[in-house]
């Protein structure tokens, strides 16, 4: 189930006169990634003052109790609801032209499955659900289906590169493997993509004891991207290392920030320093430093610490560990690494993310100086998308809480 703190998001707040205006009316804008949908909240400054962050926690308290249906919610100072609507028009969000698989020649050598195929098991996270379907042997497949249903564009560039970079990585063994391409139902739109299904946890988890050899075959993992393929993950992390069960090796997931050469390429990102930081956080349980935005982190801070107090179990000395990342680092920061990086002998490249041919639906953008239409191409908020008769993919779904009270009375 979607962690509580992992659930919303505050797609902001807009303030309908004076904000110092205790009585001025608000809409505050909040995405549930349970339910997959946008709702707004409606109230006033006196309950929801700038930068408060107040819309959250109020719509926690009741959100698993309304009808899928409801779009808005009217609150009063108290934050108890006074009304609700119905209505689509209350939300405004960006419309996904998912593409046509027949237009993605990229992804054209990958097997695909129907979103209908898929069966929810559980939520994992936001935009990720573990799912199960029958493969064509007749053997159930488990997998962790990831997807994205908001229209911002970066998180349509995000979704194509991270589908098109897994597809094309070599099979390694510290890799979670690639699975398949989801489409939808109707117009066999790409909406996802779904990976094998790795039961072990993360090393996020600190009462997992942390080995030696996982240190070894990160760095040696990372090695293999950055100056192998060229590749670098960009948010190496303890939450985004898994442990195989079967195997009892790492393995390295959610390549969404991922950069290929100077394509995405964040220099407040670099993976080395990302191991540096997912190192230190492993054997001190201290997250502090992580929780700083990466452009405002200094990462000599802790790689210069001269302890780093263990409060994990480990199967060697803190020393060992330290030693064997200073040796590696030196080497890496030795030489031109982003030289090397750059000219990666083996570097995977894919195209852009293609314009999907529903943005060719002309829409009306205000009028010209002589007072005719202005019609224009491009995206559309879904409203619009839905006055123009486009298709809409529906992602609304009901909370897990409900799922799982209906379960139990079965």
């Amino acid at each position: 189930m979607i962690k509580s703190d992992d659930r919303f998001f505050s797609n902001g707040v807009s303030y309908y006169g004076p904000s110092e205006n205790p009585k001025t009316k608000a809409e505050c804008y909040v995405w549930d990634w349970d339910q997959l949908c946008m709702i707004t909240i409606k109230g006033t400054v006196k309950l929801f003052p700038p930068e408060a962050d107040a819309e959250i926690p109020i719509l926690a308290r009741f959100v698993d109790y309304l009808s899928p249906e409801i779009r808005a919610v009217t609150v009063d100072d108290e934050g108890l609801i006074t009304a609700v609507s119905t209505d689509p028009e209350e939300v405004d969000v960006e419309f996904i032209g998912y593409l046509p698989f027949s237009t993605t020649e990229s992804l054209h050598d990958c097997r695909t499955i129907q979103y209908s195929k898929l069966k929810e098991l559980d939520r994992l996270g936001p935009g990720v659900d573990l799912s199960t379907y029958d493969a064509e042997t007749g053997i159930p497949q488990k997998v962790a289906f990831k997807f994205n249903p908001w229209g911002k564009a970066v998180r349509i560039r995000m979704a194509w590169d991270e589908l098109n970079l897994l597809k094309s990585l070599p099979p390694h063994p510290n890799i979670v493997p690639f699975d398949r391409v989801v489409l939808e139902d109707v117009e066999s739109r790409v909406i996802g993509f779904t990976t094998k299904y790795i039961p072990g946890g993360s090393l996020e988890d600190s009462k997992r004891p942390f080995r030696f050899e996982w240190l070894q075959q990160l760095t040696q993992l990372v090695d293999f991207l950055n100056l192998d393929l060229g590749i670098k993950h960009q948010d190496i992390a303890p939450r985004n290392l898994l442990v195989d069960p079967e195997t009892q090796q790492i393995l390295l997931f959610d390549f969404n920030c991922a950069a290929s050469g100077k394509r995405n390429l964040d220099d407040t990102r670099d993976d080395v320093v990302g191991v540096i930081y997912t190192l230190y956080e492993l054997i001190t349980g201290d997250n502090s430093f992580t929780k700083i935005p990466h452009w405002e982190r200094n990462v000599d801070t802790v790689y210069n610490m001269s302890e780093w107090p263990g409060n994990r179990e480990l199967d060697s000395d803190v020393s060992t560990f330290r030693n064997f990342l200073n040796e590696w680092v030196t080497k890496r920061r030795s030489g031109d690494d982003m030289q090397r990086y750059l000219n990666a002998p083996n570097r995977i490249t894919w195209p852009d993310v293609p314009t999907p041919p529903d943005y060719s639906v002309p829409i009306e953008h205000g009028k010209t100086s002589d007072g005719k239409i202005n019609w224009i191409t491009g995206p559309r908020l879904t409203r619009t998308a839905r006055k123009l008769g486009q298709y809409i993919f529906d992602w609304q779904r009901p909370p897990k809480s409900r799922l799982k009270a209906s379960e139990n009375r079965e």
